[in-house]
C-alpha cells in the first residue's frame, strides 16, 4: 500500500480486516458548533462517506457502522423522522457512488420496524452493488447486539421443532453460524467516537476478542488522521485469544519460517 494512500501509516503496518464503529457525537458536536441536532446527523453521514472511501482505500474487508440502534426509537419523534429521512436520502445518493468505488452495502437489524417505502430503497441499494467486490459496508440499523443472539436462538429452535437439529448439538459455533454476518469475520477493531467507553449493545458476541478503541472526538471530527491513530493501537497490540504472549511469538515465528 503506498505512503501516499496510508498518510501517515507504515507501509509494513498489519491492518484489521473488520473494523466495527459506533459513531457517536453527533448531537454533543452540533450543540458545540450552535446547530440544531440535525445537522450532527448530516455532518456525520459526511464524513462516513469519507471514512468508507478511506478504508476501501487502505485495504480493509469489512466496515460495520453503528447508524441506528433499536434503542434508538426512544429519541424524540422529531429526531427520529429526521434520521429516517437522512438515511433514506443517504441510500438514494450514496449508491452509485458505493457501486463506483467497488464497495458493496449491507444493511444488517431488523428492517420490519422500518417503513416500506425504506425498507425498498434498502433492498435497490444492497442490489446496485450486490456485484461489488471491494470492501464489504455492513450499516446496522434497528440493531441490537442481544437481538442479534436471540434471532439466532429462534432459528435454532425452528431447526429443533423440525427435527433439523438435536438440542445437544447447539454450541457456540451452532448459535455463531446463526447471527447476521456469519459469512464475515469477527471485528478485529472496534471503535467508539464521541468520548464515551461502552458497547451500547452493538455486535456483543461478534465483538469478543476485538481490541476495543475509545476516542473523544465526536463522529463528524474522527477524520482518516483520527482513524490512523486506531489502526496504530491496533498494530500495537498482541492479541492472544487465550494464550500466552509466548506462545503467540512462537506461532507468528512459526508461520514467518514456513
Amino acid at each position: 500500500m503506498s505512503q501516499d494512500i496510508k498518510g501517515t501509516l507504515p507501509d509494513s503496518i498489519v491492518l484489521p480486516r473488520h473494523v466495527a464503529i459506533v459513531m457517536d457525537g453527533n448531537g454533543r458536536w452540533a450543540k458545540r458548533q450552535g446547530k440544531p441536532r440535525h445537522a450532527g446527523h448530516r455532518a456525520g453521514a459526511e464524513n462516513l462517506r469519507n471514512i468508507v472511501k478511506y478504508c476501501g482505500d487502505i485495504g480493509i474487508e469489512v466496515l460495520t457502522v453503528f447508524a441506528f440502534s433499536s434503542e434508538n426509537w426512544r429519541r424524540p419523534k422529531t429526531e427520529v423522522a429526521l434520521l429516517m429521512q437522512l438515511f433514506m436520502d443517504a441510500l438514494k445518493q450514496e449508491s452509485a457512488r458505493l457501486r463506483d468505488n467497488n464497495v458493496r452495502l449491507r444493511i444488517i437489524g431488523d428492517r420490519s420496524a422500518f417503513s416500506a417505502r425504506l425498507q425498498r430503497q434498502m433492498g435497490e441499494t444492497e442490489a446496485i452493488t450486490a456485484a461489488c467486490t471491494g470492501m464489504l459496508l455492513q450499516v446496522a440499523a434497528n440493531y441490537g447486539g442481544r437481538w442479534d443472539v436471540a434471532q439466532a436462538v429462534r432459528r435454532l429452535v425452528g431447526r429443533v421443532k423440525s427435527g433439523e437439529l438435536e438440542p445437544s448439538s447447539i454450541d457456540e459455533a451452532a448459535i455463531a453460524a446463526e447471527l447476521t454476518f456469519a459469512d464475515r469475520p469477527d471485528p478485529d477493531l472496534f471503535i467508539r467516537t464521541g468520548g464515551e467507553q461502552r458497547l451500547s449493545n452493538f455486535i456483543l458476541w461478534q465483538s469478543a476478542y476485538s481490541e476495543l478503541f475509545f476516542s473523544d472526538a465526536y463522529w463528524p471530527d474522527f477524520d482518516e488522521a483520527a482513524l490512523n491513530v486506531a489502526l496504530r493501537h491496533f498494530a500495537g497490540r498482541q492479541r492472544r485469544f487465550g494464550m500466552t504472549g509466548e506462545q503467540v511469538v512462537t506461532q507468528v515465528e512459526g508461520e514467518t519460517s514456513c
